[in-house]
């Protein structure tokens, strides 16, 4: 029997404009920087706007993502919907942050031999303008980043630029203190550097859901000890929790009931996982000592 009923929008589906509206102004913005950085010949900003491509086709995907994940079943096979459509988005944007990540620190190796000086003053303005920007865009994220893995993710790449921007402004003004063009080489490669550490605590999250583990937040012991000690219930076993996708999380048990007790312990344990864990889908079995019928694996 189920101890939740439907499942709802996701996290994600309610910031949806959010992330149309922070799209728009990061592709946008790439297309200028990147024009810029080619024309001042830095790195930084050509980083950078490698980064905003990444941001753009990340926040591409999470869109598509969340309206996958609202879009009603046809086949009558999902029988969880396509949800999981946002925890697939945001394993697309590790890949794409990883692939910059790994183009950029290239080219920087790459220019280690071969200094070119930037135009520290494109440098400047482009990099206080992608400031504005990316700020902007984290205000927008901001909540959403609360709930949505999806959300997340967007929220953490421009998190990134947002550091980037700031890298471009350090190196036009290391470059124009000292003379060194090699100060725009190596934040371009400190850039790579923030992005793939980001990107790899973002995988993390990714492979926890898509591998089944418990939600953070949740310890299976706990739940077992507080099924176990409500009244009609003399055991508990066969107990799972996972998270299907962002701010929805789903348990199965099987609650032996104490005959003696003379109730049904359905209700109360449904309460307790939706009101004490969060859990508002529950698929719970009460069944009898010694008729348990569950899987053997």
């Amino acid at each position: 029997m189920s101890g939740g009923h439907g499942h709802g929008h996701s996290a994600a589906g309610r910031h949806r404009w959010r992330l149309s509206l922070a799209a728009g102004i990061v592709a946008t913005f790439f297309v200028v920087e990147l024009v810029a950085g080619l024309m001042a010949h830095s790195l930084a900003l050509i980083s950078d706007a490698g980064h905003m491509a990444a941001d753009v086709v990340t926040l591409g995907a999470a869109l598509f993502a969340t309206r996958v994940a609202i879009r009603p079943d046809t086949t009558g096979r999902r029988t969880f919907g396509s949800y999981r459509a946002e925890v697939f988005a945001s394993g697309f944007a590790v890949l794409v942050m990883l692939s910059v990540s790994a183009y950029i620190a290239i080219e920087a190796v790459a220019r280690f031999g071969s200094p070119v000086a930037p135009a520290t003053g494109v440098m400047l303005v482009v990099g206080a303008l992608g400031l504005l920007v990316n700020l902007a865009c984290m205000a927008l994220l901001r909540s959403g980043s609360r709930e949505s893995l999806n959300v997340r993710g967007a929220y953490l790449e421009v998190l990134a630029d947002t550091l980037g921007s700031l890298g471009v402004i350090a190196a036009a003004l290391l470059v124009r203190a000292t003379g060194r063009t090699v100060w725009d080489t190596l934040i371009a490669l400190a850039i790579a550097t923030f992005v793939a550490v980001r990107a790899v605590l973002l995988g993390r999250e990714v492979l926890a859901v898509l591998g089944q583990h418990a939600p953070a937040g949740i310890t299976p012991e706990d739940m077992l000890a507080a099924l176990s000690d409500l009244p009609g219930v003399s055991e508990v076993h066969d107990l799972h929790v996972w998270q299907l996708t962002s701010g929805m999380n789903v348990a199965t048990a099987h609650l032996v009931s104490d005959d003696r007790a003379g109730s049904n312990p359905l209700t109360a344990a449904s309460t307790l996982l939706r009101e004490r864990f969060g859990i508002a889908h529950a698929t719970l079995q009460v069944e009898s000592a010694g008729t348990c019928q569950g899987a053997d694996w």
